[in-house]
């Protein structure tokens, strides 16, 4: 029997590798003996372990190649890349350069992406054998999923989304309290919600709460906080595996537009997100136990604003009131 080959490129970052992972799910559901493997940069591959739909994790080393600059550990990617078998689709879902150049190096004949009217890099397009209009500033979610309706002839809709299925497998920390948990950290400062607010907000709810830290500054913070309160723990996250086993204990996960708050989202995990400079709409898709506030301020999908510290604008009592609604 014939088995469909699909390739998904999607090297990076945290929160879109698990926002993309939405496609999964609904091409299994419709090609169940498809194979689907992912490519991903070698320091994210382990954000995509534990997904059932996933068959095979091709790791790059783009972000390694990009800070040595060895063209030795280049053309062993590109070779890589090259002898693998070939393809029926391959989709890029992050429309950049990087990606597009990956799936052209992929075997196939069908390599499919966002044309240039949907992406900032517009050049990308032109590495693909297929391109599909779907506006840069629509929905992340339903952008991932136009594209394959598309190609794939799939009807994914809303209401799919909102029923879907959680996107890892993954064995709870065994733990009789359950915690909701503080992401204290974010891709740069104007993403990150202040640590007062924080703050205010565990002082104001009695629950266990959990500050988990990586970087030395959001250990700082969580250091703060567990002197300044009496229901706080902290505990490191040293790994993307880790992550995923506090995430899928937690009964409400708090935090900005970052990583953490995006794999509440994808495991099904009550979550309350807060933006400030980046856009709310594009970059969540509400449900009934995800929900998410942003700060007065307007955004430009196109051009992002790092110096835009508007979420500290974001009232604590307006996160402690989702709380109470998911609580």
């Amino acid at each position: 029997m014939y088995r469909m080959k699909i390739a998904i490129v999607r090297l990076s970052a945290l929160g879109d590798i698990f926002q993309s992972m939405i496609v999964l799910q609904f091409i299994k559901m419709k090609f169940p003996n498809a194979q689907v493997d992912w490519i991903v940069d070698e320091s994210f591959q382990d954000a995509v372990k534990d997904n059932p739909h996933i068959n095979e994790i091709i790791p790059i080393p783009i972000k390694k190649i990009k800070k040595t600059k060895s063209l030795k550990e280049l053309f062993q990617a590109i070779k890589k890349l090259r002898q693998l078998t070939s393809y029926d689709y391959v989709f890029d879902l992050q429309g950049l350069i990087k990606s597009s150049l990956v799936a052209r190096l992929i075997p196939s004949r069908n390599r499919i992406g966002f044309d240039k009217k949907s992406i900032r890099e517009k050049l990308a397009s032109f590495f693909y054998t297929k391109s599909y209009f779907v506006p840069y500033e629509e929905n992340v979610i339903r952008r991932y999923c136009s594209l394959i309706n598309q190609s794939l002839g799939l009807n994914i809709v809303d209401r799919d989304i909102l029923n879907k299925e959680p996107f890892f497998d993954i064995n709870k920390i065994p733990d009789k309290k359950n915690h909701i948990v503080l992401i204290l950290g974010a891709s740069f400062n104007a993403k990150i919600y202040p640590e007062e607010s924080f703050l205010s907000i565990v002082r104001l709810i009695d629950e266990n709460f959990l500050a988990i830290w990586n970087t030395k500054s959001e250990k700082f913070t969580a250091k703060k906080l567990l002197k300044n309160s009496t229901n706080v723990k902290i505990l490191q996250s040293s790994s993307l595996s880790d992550l995923k086993r506090i995430i899928s204990s937690a009964s409400i996960v708090i935090g900005g537009d970052t990583g953490p708050t995006h794999l509440a989202w994808a495991m099904n995990i009550p979550s309350v997100t807060i933006f400030g400079c980046t856009p709310m709409e594009r970059n969540f898709f509400k449900t009934e136990i995800n929900l998410a506030l942003k700060s007065p301020s307007s955004v430009n999908p196109m051009n992002i604003n790092k110096k835009d510290f508007t979420i500290g604008e974001v009232d604590p009592m307006e996160v402690i009131e989702c709380v109470n609604k998911l609580l």
